[in-house]
């Protein structure tokens, strides 16, 4: 009897990156900033930015899952946004991710915009968990800093991911509905099993990049480049 089988066809399209590069001829570290569900590539370049566009390149993508959202009395016209997982096959999103990332990194490499040997992750919300996926995966990330946001669902699985190589920022909203403070205590207890380090900022804050946190992220990240 005949069966429906499912097959899989490969095809390429397009995704999309800001490039910050401040004045100046030596390569610098770099800073790959990537927006929570829903955001895009330009609200998330104006906050790296803002925390600092002088001593980091940076390159801010934008998620591959792009999705509808519906006007509002705020916001009458039809909008969209932007994600990194889909619920359908979602290991293809993560290697999705892996491949963007390495991409961006070897690009400013090859171009001498960046200095390679010092790339960090920065993300927000549904970015956390992708970010933390890579750095464990692949040694080419110096840090991650993670703003209210989870840790891969398989992280305690034995084999899975590096272990001594990646030092973490994990910044937490003290009112976050999502991510609430129990939660994000008992993800730093699972990070420590596996980063070199890991730092935990709290702030008054809801779901969001606390405006206080700017500094405390413009400082870590300093130190760790050498700054």
């Amino acid at each position: 009897m005949a069966e429906t089988i499912e097959r899989q066809i490969e095809q390429k399209f397009p995704c999309y990156y800001d490039l910050y590069v401040p004045d100046g001829n030596q390569a610098k570290p770099l800073v790959i900033a990537l927006h929570g569900y829903g955001g895009d590539k330009r609200s998330m370049m104006k906050l790296a930015r803002r925390i600092n566009d002088r001593d980091f390149v940076i390159a801010s993508l934008q998620g591959p899952h792009q999705h509808l959202v519906m006007p509002t009395q705020e916001s009458p016209k039809l909008g969209y946004g932007f994600g990194w997982l889909s619920n359908f096959k979602p290991e293809d999103s993560v290697a999705l991710h892996h491949r963007m990332i390495n991409q961006i990194i070897d690009e400013l490499g090859r171009s001498g915009q960046a200095d390679t040997r010092q790339v960090f992750l920065l993300g927000f919300s549904q970015a956390c968990g992708v970010n933390f996926r890579y750095a464990f995966t692949h040694n080419r990330v110096r840090g991650v800093i993670a703003i209210c946001g989870g840790i891969p669902g398989d992280w305690e699985t034995e084999g899975k991911y590096e272990t001594g190589h990646v030092d973490v920022l994990y910044i937490a909203a003290e009112r976050d509905e999502f991510y609430t403070p129990e939660r994000m205590r008992q993800n730093a207890t699972a990070l420590k099993t596996r980063a070199r380090s890991v730092e935990v900022r709290f702030f008054d804050a809801k779901h969001e990049v606390p405006r206080e946190s700017y500094p405390v992220i413009d400082e870590w990240l300093r130190r760790r480049a050498g700054l």
